[in-house]
């Protein structure tokens, strides 16, 4: 795994960086002091899906939202939606709110194994941005919404 990082900011923000590890790209981006974007981009699998959670909550005890951005991920495979839910367990007992906004492939994946959709998933970036900043939303959904 390699890592970039931009000069820390004055203000004590955590620093912008990058990561590779295997087959994907892992970046973040600060919309504000307490939300930041974190982007996959290439694959998430088996080899990398740890690192990937690791490296999304390594600033954890610094946010309050975050918004997952897979629309850039290429290949997800059964291990990357395990990382997802170990991902949602985690936000939970941080108290995060969180969104995310899926690749065609990663959707697939979810249609699959999240059919009652209770992982919070936007079509888009900046739906995802805008639902993290709206009102407070359920953390967790322990029962699926009827239909």
């Amino acid at each position: 795994m390699s890592t970039t990082s931009d000069t820390q900011a004055a203000s004590q923000e955590p620093t912008a960086d990058t990561v590779t590890c295997r087959t994907a790209r892992f970046t973040t981006q600060w919309l504000r002091s307490d939300t930041a974007v974190i982007s996959a981009h290439g694959e998430i699998d088996a080899a990398n899906s740890q690192e990937f959670i690791e490296y999304a909550l390594r600033h954890a005890g610094q946010i309050n939202r975050l918004i997952l951005d897979l629309s850039s991920v290429e290949f997800f495979g059964t291990a990357g939606f395990s990382a997802l839910h170990t991902f949602n367990v985690r936000c939970v007992g941080e108290r995060i709110e969180w969104a995310l906004a899926p690749s065609s492939g990663v959707a697939r994946v979810l249609k699959v194994c999240d059919p009652d959709r209770t992982l919070p998933t936007y079509p888009s970036v900046d739906e995802a941005i805008s639902a993290v900043h709206s009102q407070s939303q359920p953390l967790l959904q322990l029962v699926p919404k009827s239909r």
